[in-house]
């Protein structure tokens, strides 16, 4: 994600801009309503003369007022790019703190109303498919139930811990509460160059999609009141602080000096999410899955999806949400943008179609849940990546993880023994940490990437010890969350006649399909 820094100064040109454009219209109908009145009466003049008139007042008028807009906008441009200090330290006085550009608050709209496409319906839908009929409405109940938990934690508190600085040593980890139910943001408040309430809103959106993950690994078991627990615990100890530490200049940047995990200069390329949004819950997924045990009847009871057609409607909309989330992660409508929506494109059709050639040649045949499931671990590996690496990198990208994560939630998943329910640690967990580590090469510009030359190697190991760390700390995170909703609720599985009658029933008394 590109940070920005929030701040409340708005550049005055965008105000004139109003009326350069009226003025510029004026101009323009005068013009024709003079040549269509003077076609008729005078001659036409040959290929080799061109008449000049002297502009009347108004029109002159008009043109200095478009003239001036734009050489403001220029010069807010020139002067938002300067260094926020001189050479010797001070600031610098002619630093421009934020200014608004139209066009990139119209795509962050669209981007975030994208990315909250993704979790209802889009991911609502695509795990609803995947359990059988008597637990899909619990699926759908969770998701849009942590749409709104989340939409009002990110509110309170959320975005001020993720966001803000925290101190010195703190603030590595965390932020601090001085932007709590957003304080001293309003409408007039801007972030770079789109309204703060705009980003605020957009990074919300992926607040409430990462523990909305989550719930795939233990679905068709779970007590409903430990999962809103759950994920409202963990999403405060271990979703904030990543964000943080990622995109809040946290742990993951050395800055000037280095930090006890990163070196001077040493800086972690997650331009979306790989390790904030994907390692972060498939970690935390497989955790959970773990300690709530296996459904009742798994490996010798048919578990198979109720609704495959559901499944594939689910993945299609992720596939498209996910332009949001790739490409509104720059924050701007600019060419960054629009190359994270082509590499999404390229890594998502090359995972699915390696996951549907394997499972072709493995299994006999190609199906339906494999091939999307293929295209989702796609989409999950290219997004720490999109930002900076170009088609030969989303191609590698893309590639591999849809082989690996093949592998993860098949022969990895059926030799360990362990409940992944919905495959969110083998798609989310594994494509995350194929995507994340992959990125430190792919942002090379041997491959096509953004990031110039550097060292590889170097950068490679920048980013997997970004991965460790989210692997740590989400696991422990897990860990803590579940024991502390298992402790108010004095357990977090449903019993054994809830598990038979299925979740919907038992757990909202409606049944996801009338009989």
């Amino acid at each position: 994600m590109r940070t920005n820094t929030s701040k409340k100064q708005i550049v005055p040109w965008f105000a004139a801009s109003l009326l350069a454009i009226g003025g510029l219209m004026s101009f323009t109908n005068q013009g024709f309503a003079q040549d269509n009145a003077t076609a008729a009466t005078e001659p036409t003049a040959s290929s080799t003369e061109v008449e000049t008139t002297e502009p009347t007042p108004a029109e002159a008028e008009a043109k200095a007022k478009a003239e001036a807009w734009l050489e403001a906008k220029a010069l807010a441009e020139k002067h938002a790019g300067l260094d926020e200090e001189l050479e010797d330290g001070t600031p610098n006085p002619l630093k421009i703190d934020a200014f608004l550009k139209d066009g990139d608050t119209a795509w962050m709209i669209v981007a975030t109303v994208l990315v909250l496409f993704m979790t209802i319906p889009g991911l609502s839908l695509f795990y609803g498919g995947l359990v059988r009929t008597k637990n899909v409405l619990s699926i759908l109940v969770q998701c849009f139930a942590i749409t709104c938990i989340m939409t009002i934690l990110w509110l309170a508190y959320g975005y001020s811990l993720a966001y803000q600085g925290g101190g010195e040593t703190l603030g590595l980890y965390i932020g601090d509460l001085g932007k709590a139910f957003l304080q001293g943001v309003s409408a007039d408040t801007v972030d770079g160059t789109i309204p703060e309430s705009v980003f605020f809103t957009f990074q919300m959106t992926f607040a409430i999609i990462t523990p909305a993950l989550i719930v795939g690994a233990f679905a068709e078991r779970m007590k409903f009141s430990a999962i809103l627990i759950f994920t409202s615990i963990w999403f405060t100890i271990s979703y904030l602080p990543i964000w943080h530490m990622a995109w809040g200049g946290g742990l993951f940047g050395g800055g000037d000096e280095g930090n006890w995990l990163m070196g001077a200069g040493e800086e972690v390329l997650d331009f979306a999410g790989g390790t904030v949004v994907h390692i972060n819950a498939g970690i935390a997924g497989l955790v959970a899955c773990i300690m709530v045990g296996k459904r009742k009847g798994f490996g010798t009871t048919n578990m198979a999806p109720h609704s495959v057609p559901l499944t594939v409607i689910g993945a299609s909309m992720l596939w498209v949400g996910w332009f949001g989330f790739n490409a509104g992660s720059q924050l701007a409508a600019d060419g960054t943008a629009g190359m994270a929506m082509l590499v999404t494109q390229v890594a998502t059709a090359a995972a699915a179609a390696t996951w549907m050639f394997v499972e072709w040649f493995t299994k006999g045949k190609p199906t339906a849940v494999g091939l999307v499931t293929g295209a989702v671990a796609g989409l999950v590996a290219i997004t720490p990546a999109s930002g900076t690496a170009g088609p030969i990198g989303a191609l590698i990208i893309g590639t591999l993880s849809g082989g690996i994560c093949y592998w993860t939630a098949t022969t990895i998943k059926s030799k360990f023994g362990y409940d992944d329910s919905l495959d969110v640690f083998g798609v989310h967990g594994i494509g995350g940490i194929v995507g994340a580590i992959l990125t430190g090469w792919c942002a090379h510009e041997s491959l096509g990437g953004s990031e110039g030359t550097f060292e590889i190697g170097t950068q490679v190991f920048v980013q997997i010890k970004s991965v460790i760390l989210t692997i740590v700390w989400s696991g422990v995170a897990a860990f803590v969350a579940m024991k502390i909703a298992d402790l108010i609720l004095g357990g977090i599985r449903s019993n054994e006649d809830s598990e038979e009658m299925g979740l919907d029933l038992t757990d909202h008394g409606e049944s996801g399909y009338s009989s």
